[in-house]
């Protein structure tokens, strides 16, 4: 687990969407010897709530988490799933 990483992941996703709940989940286990893992980059399911989401499309609500975490998806993530609870 790259808790460093995981680490970062929380602190952007807490200044973009100040969530009330943030479970990020290191799937990369589950992913030994796929393309995306072979370059080190991570694999992960985020389970998030955030007053943010309130009235918005799932769509909508993924594009947030995805944008919060923009910077990361060039080379240090392959892969989220992204998993909205309450709040929305």
């Amino acid at each position: 687990m790259n808790t460093t990483r995981i680490e970062l992941m929380h602190r952007l996703l807490s200044e973009a969407l100040e969530p009330t709940s943030c479970e990020i989940i290191d799937e990369g286990h589950l992913h030994i010897g796929h393309e995306g893992a072979r370059g080190g980059r991570g694999h992960y399911r985020i389970r998030i709530a955030s007053p943010r989401f309130s009235g918005l499309t799932r769509i909508a609500q993924h594009r947030l988490v995805y944008d919060a975490l923009a910077e990361l998806m060039v080379d240090e993530i392959h892969a989220v799933c992204v998993e909205v609870v309450g709040e929305s």
